[in-house]
């Protein structure tokens, strides 16, 4: 399988360059030349199927050409596991809790995939592989995580100065060993642009070995796909499809999320909608309504992962697309909610369904809520485990009402450890030179 850059100004690359270089040269972002469909006679049985059966299976669509098939099935194996179950909310909606890995977020699925990937790619490569990756939050636990220990690799996570949760900051600045957390005076976007300056620096990428493990990498979004097929399995095996038709929503963040969903959807997966669910990072909402793209600086909110102003991944939508926008706005359609209205559903979710929404869930929750039609049933992407969050839930629901799961816990007993940096460029770039060996 072929690769080629959404801007479609480089010649297309092998799986192998595209995993390795992240990037593409003339800034856009890889995408398989093709789209490999199920015959339908795959969903008729795919409720017999388990989690990892499916993902291999899936995983066969977009990297069994270039990978043996053995490699391939132990890399998906390896990567899942841990499930990721659909639990009823209500009759009509399901949460498709992500948070049951390593870092208790959805990002653990990619990670782990991509860091087991890269690696194999990598082989006995002599020179060290540097992997930089922007955060929002979960994205730097989830791949610090998953590369902690790989040899031949080093891993740098640039983050916001204080806008990550003190949970999420604890899951990737106490690791040590190959592990280089980055606190940077800015935004989200900020730190995104010095990581895609730097793949674009040809000065820098002769002297160092860079890549991305952001879900601009194939690696990292594509294996997204994996549990979108595997809630259509498990509402089918419940039999909540029989006479239902399949609505998902997404909080919306980089889109590397949605993006993967719509992907499944051109590989034959039954689904009647997407919906992206945004807050007040409304730049995609704006575009549906308008056909308008307009990116700005973001700005912050409670559901911080999806503080993103110029999502990256939209670039792969408009091209999965070819830009148009009545497609578009027709495969998917936009919610957005504020601080307040996010506050309201989790109390609501809390009090008359018993369940606890993280805060990016309840955008995808409360989004099913308005949009459904009797014969229409939802899943909603619980991307991460509420107790990431447990301030600002807590601030909702009442103190004390959140257990910190172990998992959490030990990383809060660790020593924080991070470099400060501007947001300067030359500044990160020379940190670079200085860091490497």
């Amino acid at each position: 399988m072929r690769y080629y850059s959404t801007n479609k100004n480089t010649p297309d690359v092998s799986l192998k360059e595209a995993v390795v270089k992240g990037l593409a040269a003339d800034n856009g972002l890889f995408m398989p030349e093709r789209i490999e469909k199920f015959e339908p006679a795959f969903f008729d049985g795919i409720q017999d199927l388990s989690f990892q059966e499916i993902a291999f299976e899936v995983a066969k669509k977009f990297f069994g050409e270039d990978i043996e098939e053995a490699k391939l099935r132990e890399i998906v194996y390896d990567t899942l596991q841990f499930d990721c179950p659909v639990v009823k909310v209500t009759d009509s909606i399901y949460s498709l809790e992500l948070f049951h890995g390593p870092t208790l977020a959805f990002k653990d699925v990619g990670a782990r995939f991509m860091a087991r990937l890269l690696n194999h790619f990598l082989g006995k490569q002599e020179k060290l592989v540097n992997v930089l990756v922007a955060t929002s939050g979960d994205t730097g636990s989830a791949v610090a995580n998953g590369f902690l220990g790989v040899d031949g690799i080093h891993v740098y996570v640039l983050y916001p100065e204080g806008k990550v949760s003190d949970i999420q900051e604890s899951q990737f600045t106490t690791l040590g060993q190959n592990i280089t957390a980055l606190e940077v005076e800015g935004t989200f976007d900020d730190c995104q642009h010095l990581v895609k300056t730097a793949f674009l620096d040809e000065e820098l990428n002769q002297k160092l070995v860079l890549t991305s493990a952001n879900s601009i990498n194939v690696a990292r979004f594509l294996p997204q796909a994996f549990y979108y097929f595997n809630a259509y399995a498990r509402l089918k095996e419940a039999g909540k499809l029989d006479n239902k038709k399949l609505v998902v929503s997404v909080p919306s963040g980089n889109f590397g999320n949605l993006t993967a969903g719509l992907i499944a959807a051109e590989m034959g997966l039954p689904v009647k909608q997407f919906i992206a669910a945004n807050n007040e990072n409304d730049v995609v909402f704006e575009y549906l309504e308008s056909g308008e793209y307009k990116p700005r600086p973001s700005v912050e909110t409670i559901a911080n992962a999806m503080d993103v102003g110029a999502p990256s991944n939209f670039a792969r939508i408009l091209d999965l697309y070819k830009h148009d926008h009545a497609v578009i706005s027709t495969m998917i359609k936009g919610y957005r909610y504020s601080d307040e209205q996010i506050r309201a559903v989790i109390l609501n979710v809390y009090k008359e369904q018993n369940y606890l929404c993280d805060p990016h869930g309840a955008c995808g929750y409360q989004s099913l809520s308005e949009y459904l039609a009797e014969d229409e049933i939802g899943v909603y992407l619980e991307t991460a485990h509420p107790a990431k969050f447990t301030e600002t839930v807590e601030n909702v629901i009442g103190k004390g009402k959140i257990v910190l799961p172990e998992k959490l816990a030990d990383f809060m007993k660790g020593e924080k450890q991070s470099e400060q940096m501007t947001k300067d460029y030359d500044n990160f770039r020379s940190f670079l030179l200085k860091s490497v060996v």
